[in-house]
């Protein structure tokens, strides 16, 4: 009788984790799809998600249109030749502070340390973006998904 007990304390220890998986599935946070472009947070989104998925001709439509501005071959070889490693580390989008035609986009870098002991770090930066012709555009972003000669004069 008491192994009966046991093992039915078991099956519905199982059956609740089963049950939590499941409602956790559906109700997660689905960051991999584009959002829509008419906030400063969801156009930092939509770029570091299509710079991802290596969509560099979407990810560069993201750029503000400004002096210096890297060409698309420029750009996309960033990504490229490993300029810019999108897999060192990871980001969560913050609250955007927008005064008229600009905006800074709050951002925690998060990243791993590859030592023998490895350490998990978080760091605080910000986007920058201006707003051309109605839409919110990119002026910078923190090194992980920037370069750091764009935008520069020479």
């Amino acid at each position: 009788m008491k192994q009966d007990k046991f093992l039915t304390g078991i099956l519905i220890g199982i059956g609740a984790l089963i049950i939590l998986a499941t409602i956790l599935f559906f109700v997660r946070r689905d960051d991999g799809e584009y959002q829509a472009e008419d906030a400063p947070q969801a156009v930092v989104h939509n770029y570091i998600l299509a710079a991802i998925n290596k969509d560099y001709v979407k990810a560069y439509g993201y750029l503000a249109d400004l002096e210096n501005k890297p060409t698309y071959e420029e750009f996309r070889r960033s990504f490229l030749n490993g300029n810019i490693s999108l897999s060192d580390g990871g980001v969560e989008i913050g609250a955007a502070e927008i005064t008229g035609n600009e905006a800074y986009v709050a951002l925690t870098m998060r990243n791993t340390s590859m030592d023998i002991f490895p350490t998990n770090y978080s760091s605080s930066d910000q986007a920058f973006l201006t707003k051309q012709d109605g839409a919110w555009k990119l002026v910078s972003m923190p090194y992980y998904y920037w370069s750091y000669d764009w935008y520069q004069d020479y």
